[in-house]
C-alpha cells in the first residue's frame, strides 16, 4: 500500500469514527429534518410581541403567542445564556426587538433552531436561575402568553444546577431527508453549498435591519440554480431554508455526500471605517490567519454554535484534532486553486476587497478531504456593499461568476482527482 493510500485510508477511518461520535452527541445539536411534505406557515403559533421587566435580581420575559404552546427552558455557561425552545414558531415580533435587554438580560434572539423547533437565546449578564417558565392560556381579549422569570445567583450555585432539571431528555437524533441530494449513482461531482448563519443566528446585522443569513440564503440559491442549469453537477446545501445548521454539521454533510467542493457564503460586518472598507474576499483555511482582519472574522463565524445556544461539551475535540491533522496536502492546494479561480472572475462583477485572498482558521472549512472555501459577498455595514449584495442584478452577475470559476476548477481537476468519502 503507498503512503498516499495508507493515509486516505486512516483518513477515512478517523472520519468514519468522527460521524459516528457525532452522530452519539447530536442530542446537544440541532439536527436538519427536511418534512416530506411542506406545512402552511399559518398553521404555526405565531409570536407578536416580547417585553422585559424588573433589574438586577429579578428579571421576566412575555412573549405574546397566538395559542399556547409547550416550553422547555435550560442555561448553559460560558457565557451565561438562558435556553427556551419551543415548538416551531413564526415569530412576527417588532425589528430588532431583543439588542437592548435589561436587569439580568443583555439582549435575546430567536428563530427556527430545526424542522419543527424554535429557540430563544438569551444572553445573561451573570449567573441566573430559571424561577418560573410556562405559557399562560389566551384569556378574553388578551393573547396566550410565555412567562420566563429569572433570578439572580452566584456561579458555584448555577454549575451546581446547570440545566439539571429543565434540560430536554435526550433523544435520538432524528433521520436525516435531503431533498437536494441526487441518487448515489450519479458519476458528476457533488458541490455542496452552505449558506452561513440561519435561524436563530442572523449573523450580521446592515444597520438598516437586513441580516446576514437572509442575503446569503438568497445568493446560495442563486448560485445553485446557476450550477444546476450546467447539468454538470449535483448540488446540494447545507441549508435551503431559514434553519440553523451547527458548525460541524455543516463539515459531516458535506463528507457524507461525498462532496468534491463545498462553497460557504457570508456577508461581513465591522464596526469602524465602515464608509472605507467594502468588497468581496474569499477565505481558504489556515490555522494562522493571514492578518489580525481574517483572525477577527474567524473567530466571530467560528462562535456561530455559542450564539444559537447549542451545548458544545459533547463535540468530539479530539477526533476533530486528529482530522486536521491529516488535512490532505492536495486538498488545501486544491482548496487555494479554487479561491483564486473565483477571485479571478468575481473581479469583473464585484468590488473586491484590498487584500481579496485570506486565509484563517474558519471551523466550517476543516473537512481534511474536501477543497473548500469561504466567500464573503461584502460588508453589510458599507452602505455600498449592502446596496450591491442585496441588489437581483448583481447576485445573478456574481453567481454567474462564481458558477464559471466551479467550471474551470473541475475542468483542471477532473482528470486526476480521487473521491471522496460517499463517492462511488
Amino acid at each position: 500500500m503507498t503512503l498516499r493510500a495508507a493515509g486516505s485510508a486512516l483518513t477515512a477511518l478517523v472520519g468514519t469514527l468522527l460521524v459516528g461520535l457525532t452522530v452519539a452527541g447530536a442530542a446537544e445539536r440541532a439536527a436538519i429534518v427536511r418534512p416530506t411534505m411542506p406545512v402552511p406557515p399559518d398553521a404555526y403559533p405565531i409570536a407578536t410581541d416580547a417585553r422585559l421587566g424588573g433589574d438586577a435580581s429579578r428579571t421576566r420575559l412575555v412573549v405574546d403567542l397566538s395559542r399556547t404552546v409547550e416550553v422547555a427552558a435550560f442555561t448553559l455557561a460560558d457565557p451565561y445564556r438562558v435556553i427556551v425552545d419551543l415548538p416551531q414558531i413564526t415569530f412576527q415580533l417588532p425589528a430588532r426587538i431583543g439588542d437592548h435587554g435589561r436587569g439580568l438580560v443583555r439582549a435575546f434572539r430567536y428563530g427556527l433552531i430545526m424542522q419543527g423547533g424554535s429557540r430563544i437565546v438569551i444572553d445573561a449578564t451573570g449567573p441566573v436561575r430559571i424561577e418560573k417558565a410556562f405559557v399562560l392560556d389566551a384569556v378574553d381579549n388578551d393573547p396566550a402568553r410565555l412567562v420566563l422569570d429569572l433570578v439572580s445567583t452566584d456561579r458555584d450555585s448555577f454549575m451546581r444546577n446547570l440545566a439539571l432539571e429543565s434540560r430536554p431528555a435526550r433523544t435520538a437524533e432524528p433521520k436525516r431527508i435531503d431533498r437536494d441530494a441526487k441518487p448515489s449513482s450519479d458519476g458528476r461531482p457533488l458541490v455542496m453549498i452552505d449558506a452561513g448563519h440561519g435561524g436563530v443566528d442572523s449573523g450580521a446585522i446592515a444597520p438598516t435591519g437586513e441580516m446576514e443569513k437572509n442575503i446569503v440564503l438568497e445568493f446560495a440559491l442563486a448560485l445553485r440554480e446557476k450550477l444546476e442549469k450546467t447539468g454538470k453537477y449535483r448540488v446540494a446545501m447545507t441549508r435551503s431554508d431559514d434553519t440553523f445548521i451547527p458548525l460541524n454539521e455543516r463539515v459531516r454533510l458535506s463528507r457524507a455526500a461525498g462532496a468534491a467542493l463545498f462553497v460557504s457564503i457570508h456577508a461581513d460586518a465591522i464596526t469602524h471605517n465602515t464608509a472605507e472598507v467594502r468588497g468581496a474576499t474569499v477565505f481558504t483555511l489556515s490555522e494562522t490567519a493571514s492578518d489580525t482582519e481574517a483572525a477577527r472574522l474567524a473567530d466571530s463565524e467560528n462562535r456561530a454554535d455559542v450564539i444559537a445556544g447549542v451545548d458544545l461539551s459533547a463535540e468530539p475535540e479530539e477526533v476533530a484534532d486528529i482530522l486536521i491533522d491529516l488535512t490532505q496536502r492536495e486538498t488545501k492546494n486544491f482548496s487555494l486553486h479554487f479561491a483564486r479561480t473565483v477571485v479571478g472572475e468575481l473581479k469583473a462583477t464585484a468590488r473586491l476587497a484590498k487584500t481579496p485572498l485570506k486565509s484563517a482558521g474558519f471551523r466550517v472549512l476543516k473537512a481534511p478531504d474536501v477543497p473548500s472555501v469561504l466567500i464573503e459577498l461584502g460588508y453589510v455595514t458599507n452602505k455600498d456593499d449592502l446596496k450591491l449584495i442585496t441588489s437581483e442584478a448583481w447576485r445573478t452577475r456574481s453567481a454567474e461568476a462564481i458558477a464559471q470559476s466551479v467550471n474551470t476548477f473541475f475542468s483542471t481537476r477532473l482528470a486526476g482527482s480521487t473521491p471522496g468519502p460517499g463517492s462511488n
